[in-house]
C-alpha cells in the first residue's frame, strides 16, 4: 500500500519590501523597478507559503499601518526585502506589531555593478545591503529575533533553499501550536528521562495534551464489529508481509484494537499519541496494551505519530519530522557495530511505514521484552540513503531542548526479532558518536527520518526559541 504524505497547511508569511519615499521624485522609475523585484519574490515565495503581501513600504506612517495588517493576519513569519536603502524607523513598527521572527532578505539584483557606468539611481536600485547592518542593530536592541539571508535576487539556489526551509520550519511551529497529543495510560515506570511536564509542552510549544484513560480505548474497541475487523485485516494484509508466527487470533485482536484506535483519534481529534499501560494477569488492559503496535504503525504512517512507553517528548519529535516530510519512526539505540562502523537503531514499537525500503513484516511474539502480554509486532527498516535522527529532551531548568544528527542508512542484515531496526552510519565512529550524543543529556528515544534535515530543524528550533544541538 502506498502511504501518501499527510497534507499540512503552508506557513503564513508576511512579505514587504522597503524603500525611502524621498528617492521617488529624485529618481523617476526607481520605485516601479523595486516593486518589480517585490513581485518576483512574492511569486517565488507563493510556491511554498501562504503569502500576506504588503508591497513596498516607504514611510514610518505606512509601517504602522502595515504592522496592524500583519498582526490581524496572524502570520507565522515576516520577510522584509531590503529593496534599497530605508531607515530602520520605517521597519521596526511593522515587526513590533506582528510579534513574530523576521527574515531580512538582502538580495542584490546583479552579481556585480558595472562600476564605471553606474549612476546614483542605478546604485540605489542595487544597494540592498546598505541598510541591513542598521536593521540588525535596531532589531537586536528591540529584542526581536531576526536572521539575514543574503544573496542575489535571481536564480540563487542557496537563497531559495534557505527560504523554503524557513517556511517548512514555520509550518512545523504552526502545526504544533494547533496539535492535540493524546497521553494514553502512563509513562513506563522508572524511565526518568521520559517523564514530562505537560504544562511545559503547552507553554513552550503551544500544543495540547489530552490525558486519556485505557477505558476510553476499551469502550471503543468493545464497540467494533466483525465487518470492521475484516476490513482492517484486509488493510494489514495489503501493507504487511504476515509471518507464519503471527497467530490468527492475535491478528484479529490487533485489527480490532486498530479500529478502536482510529475511533479514539477521531473522537479526540488527535494529531499524535504517547501511550503505555502495563496491565497484569492477562486482564483486559494488558491485552489492549499488547495489541497496539499494528494500529499505531498504521496511524504513524498517516501522520499521527505514536510513541510507546509514554514518551510524549518523542511523539513531538516524530510529529515535527512528519511535518517536514521526513517520516519520523520511533527509535532507540540498539547496538554498536565496530566492524562496519554503524549504530543499530530501532524499537519494538510503531514504525513509520511510509519510509521503509521494503515491505514490513508482522511477526508473532510470545513475549514483549520488558513488557506484559504477547501478540504481533512490526519488523521494519528505514530505506537506505541519507537520514536524520531528531530528539526532544529537557534541561535541568525545565526547558525543552532538541538534538539532531545526520547520517546514512546502509544496507545489510538486521535482527529478525519482530522489531524495527536499521543500520545507521554517522560521520563519527560508533563510540565517538554515542559519546557526543549523550553529552547533550538526551532521552533514550529519538525520531528517525529520511533525508538530511538538520538545517531546517535548526530553523525550527530558532523559531521556537529553543536550543538545538547538532551532533557531528
Amino acid at each position: 500500500m502506498d502511504f501518501s504524505q499527510r497534507s499540512y497547511p503552508k506557513a503564513r508569511v508576511g512579505l514587504f519590501a522597503i524603500g525611502l519615499a524621498a528617492y521617488w521624485p529624485q529618481f523617476p522609475g526607481l520605485k516601479e523597478r523595486l516593486e518589480g523585484y517585490y513581485r518576483h519574490i512574492a511569486e517565488q515565495l507563493g510556491q511554498f507559503a501562504d503569502v500576506v503581501g504588503l508591497g513596498l513600504v516607504d514611510t514610518p506612517q505606512e509601517a504602522h499601518r502595515a504592522g496592524d495588517v500583519l498582526a490581524a493576519a496572524n502570520v507565522d513569519l515576516l520577510i522584509c526585502h531590503t529593496a534599497t536603502y530605508a531607515t530602520s524607523s520605517q521597519v521596526l513598527p511593522i515587526v513590533q506589531r506582528a510579534k513574530v521572527p523576521v527574515l531580512v532578505l538582502n538580495l542584490q539584483p546583479v552579481a556585480a555593478l558595472d562600476y564605471e557606468n553606474t549612476d546614483t539611481g542605478e546604485w540605489l536600485a542595487n544597494c540592498s545591503t546598505c541598510c541591513v547592518p542598521e536593521l540588525s542593530n535596531a532589531f537586536h536592541r528591540a529584542g526581536i529575533e531576526f536572521q539575514v539571508v543574503s544573496g542575489t535576487l535571481f536564480d540563487d539556489e542557496r537563497v531559495w533553499s534557505s527560504l523554503h526551509e524557513w517556511c517548512q520550519a514555520a509550518t512545523a511551529v504552526r502545526v504544533l501550536q494547533g496539535s492535540r497529543f493524546g497521553f494514553l495510560g502512563h509513562t513506563y515506570p522508572g524511565m526518568l528521562d521520559m517523564y514530562s511536564d505537560f504544562t511545559q509542552h503547552h507553554a513552550q510549544l503551544g500544543l495540547h495534551v489530552e490525558v486519556l484513560e485505557m477505558d476510553d480505548l476499551a469502550d471503543r474497541v468493545n464497540a467494533v464489529t466483525q465487518p470492521e475487523i475484516n476490513r482492517k485485516l484486509e488493510e494489514a494484509r495489503q501493507v504487511f508481509e504476515i509471518d507464519a508466527s503471527a497467530k490468527e487470533d492475535d491478528l484479529q485482536h490487533a485489527c480490532k484494537v486498530a479500529v478502536g484506535l482510529d475511533r479514539l483519534v477521531a473522537d479526540f481529534e488527535l494529531g499524535g499519541l504517547a501511550y503505555y499501560y502495563r496491565g497484569s494477569n492477562d486482564n483486559e488492559f494488558e491485552r489492549l496494551g499488547a495489541a497496539l503496535i499494528l494500529g499505531n504503525s498504521l496511524l504513524t504512517a498517516r501522520g499521527i505519530p505514536a510513541a510507546g512507553e509514554g514518551d510524549l517528548k518523542n511523539a513531538v519529535a516524530m510529529k515535527v519530522m512528519d511535518v517536514l516530510g521526513a517520516g519520523g519512526s520511533y527509535t532507540e539505540f540498539y547496538a554498536m557495530d565496530f566492524k562496519e562502523h554503524f549504530v543499530l537503531m530501532g524499537h519494538d514499537g510503531p514504525a513509520h511505514l511510509a519510509i521503509g525500503d521494503r515491505r514490513p513484516i508482522l511477526r508473532g511474539l510470545g513475549l514483549y521484552h520488558g513488557k506484559s502480554g504477547a501478540g504481533v509486532s512490526v519488523e521494519f527498516n528505514v530505506k537506505t540513503g541519507p537520514v536524520t535522527i531528531f530528539s526532544c529532551t529537557q534541561t535541568r531548568d525545565g526547558r525543552l531542548k532538541f538534538l539532531a544528527a545526520e547520517g546514512e542508512s546502509i544496507p545489510g542484515p538486521i535482527m529478525r526479532i519482530g522489531n524495527t531496526n536499521s543500520r545507521i552510519r554517522f560521520g563519527l565512529n560508533p563510540a565517538e558518536f554515542v559519546d557526543a550524543w549523550c553529552s547533550h543529556a538526551p532521552t533514550h528515544h529519538c525520531a528517525l527520518g529520511i533525508g538530511h534535515r538538520a538545517g531546517v530543524l535548526g530553523k525550527f528550533a530558532r523559531l521556537e526559541k529553543l536550543e538545538l544541538a547538532r551532533v557531528a
